[in-house]
């Protein structure tokens, strides 16, 4: 037994001393021993490592010193040019627009990373950063050549000052060198920008863009134009607000409002969840296929001489309006072609009104949409015929408007006449829009008299409806009469 003991402890012991020679040899092993080889090594491939690093950290701020890369990939550079670090002046004191101007003209000139669309130059998602300044400028920010895509620029304001030109836009996209004849740009966004005019101009000009984006912009102060689309494709202007003057409605200067909140006079262009608070015209089209939705306009009043929305393209204007908010100002439309407006509200008297170039009226949906005014005698939908007649009307619905305050007016009207005649008339002038313009006519005859009248439609004219029968019987008469239907034949 007592052998045993010692045993179990002499291998205890040996044990420990084991342990202890190898910590130990593993702290003081010689120079020459392998684990400090191993050890020797490992650093200096961190020192490679990090000598690498810094070559290529140094190589790239050789080459873009105002510049900052969020990656140390030497295939992708993705590159943010902070104007601050152009010299330009956060405080707005002093003009910095030479600063803006090096700024944007790096990131344009900036690596590329393959195409866009042909002739567009894919800068990789590159950004302009405002840094949240406040920037005086004395010239538009215009970019200096064409043909580059996939920019930001972002997070800051822009201010005009003084002798800032009374036509120029603060932010330009045409280009003052054209490379090739394609678009000029593509995927540029806008965003998160406030701009002052100062009353000396506009806010942005887009020229010949594909896919632009202007989006959570604040534009004021302008006495031309807030936006204005120039040709191009698909500028898309989201959550942003546009007036003249900074005011919440009621403003005593609102019969001296002026300029347009925004234009677009190109196609394939939608402008959603926007406020224009004070201009004289709150969106003029002069394109065809736009989008409006969730837009809010209570600019210019049109007891004041505003429009809220005004579509001018005579015989082919391809808009539909959805969802949005005419506040005491309308929508005006030169003869109309393929227009919808839908689920809309008219506050204060608003109304759409539709004006006589050549006299067309054709596709038009105006349903579904809710109308409130003051009791005056408005009609909810006007023509102005001063340049002549609607003459080819076709395709129109003006119906299931909800109406409060105002007059309604329809392309169908429904009615009943009652009598022990032989003849019934409903007069309709007072809902049908369009004068003297009756297509289609249906009519129910109930009579409980024991004789079978013979009873035929009769006139149409002067939009009134006019049933008679062979004998005076006591009967009511259910007419519906349509100015906009289609007439086809089998």
């Amino acid at each position: 037994m007592e052998t045993s003991r010692m045993a179990i402890l002499f291998f205890l012991v040996a044990g420990m001393s084991s342990f202890i020679i190898i910590h130990v040899y593993g702290d003081n092993a010689s120079p020459n021993g392998a684990l400090f080889s191993r050890k020797h090594s490992h650093l200096q491939k961190m020192q490679v490592s990090k000598d690498s690093f810094l070559q290529r950290d140094s190589l790239s701020s050789s080459r873009h010193p105002k510049l900052q890369s969020t990656t140390s990939s030497e295939t992708t550079i993705p590159l943010v040019y902070h104007l601050t670090s152009y010299g330009a002046d956060p405080t707005g004191k002093a003009d910095s627009t030479d600063a803006i101007l090096a700024a944007i003209s790096d990131a344009l000139k900036g690596p590329g990373n393959g195409f866009l669309i042909e002739g567009i130059v894919n800068l990789g998602g590159a950004r302009v950063d405002l840094d949240g300044g406040n920037y005086l400028i004395s010239r538009p920010i215009q970019f200096p050549i064409s043909g580059r895509g996939n920019l930001v620029i972002h997070g800051g304001s822009l201010t005009a000052s003084g002798d800032f030109p009374s036509d120029g836009y603060l932010i330009d996209l045409s280009p003052a060198s054209k490379n090739g004849s394609g678009y000029n740009y593509e995927f540029v966004t806008l965003r998160d920008l406030f701009l002052d005019s100062n009353f000396r101009g506009g806010g942005i000009q887009v020229v010949n863009s594909l896919r632009t984006n202007i989006d959570n912009c604040y534009i004021t102060h302008f006495n031309t134009t807030g936006i204005s689309v120039q040709g191009g494709h698909e500028t898309y202007i989201r959550y942003s607000y546009l007036g003249q003057y900074i005011t919440a409605g009621g403003d005593s200067n609102e019969r001296n409002f002026s300029g347009t909140g925004i234009v677009l006079s190109g196609n394939d262009n939608a402008v959603t969840d926007t406020v224009i608070f004070s201009a004289a015209i709150g969106i003029l089209i002069l394109g065809q296929a736009n989008t409006l939705s969730g837009v809010h306009c209570y600019n210019k009043a049109t007891g004041f001489g505003g429009t809220g929305i005004y579509i001018k393209t005579p015989g082919l204007a391809q808009t539909w309006i959805v969802n949005s908010y005419l506040d005491f100002t309308g929508i005006v439309a030169e003869d109309p072609v393929q227009l919808t407006v839908s689920s809309s509200f008219f506050l204060g008297d608003a109304f759409v009104l539709f004006k006589s170039i050549k006299g067309i009226a054709n596709g038009l949906n105006i349903v579904d949409n809710m109308f409130s005014g003051s009791d005056k005698g408005i009609d909810i939908v006007q023509l102005d015929q001063s340049n002549g007649p609607f003459n080819q009307v076709d395709q129109v619905v003006i119906d299931r408007n909800n109406v409060r305050g105002m007059n309604i007016k329809a392309t169908v009207a429904r009615g009943i006449v009652q009598g022990n005649s032989t003849s019934w008339t409903a007069d309709f002038n007072s809902v049908l829009v369009f004068p003297n313009l009756i297509k289609q006519v249906q009519y129910a005859f109930v009579t409980d008299s024991n004789s079978f009248p013979v009873h035929a439609l009769r006139n149409v004219s002067g939009n009134k409806v006019v049933i008679q029968s062979n004998v005076a019987v006591p009967a009511s008469v259910y007419i519906t009469a349509d100015q906009g239907g289609t007439s086809f034949s089998t």
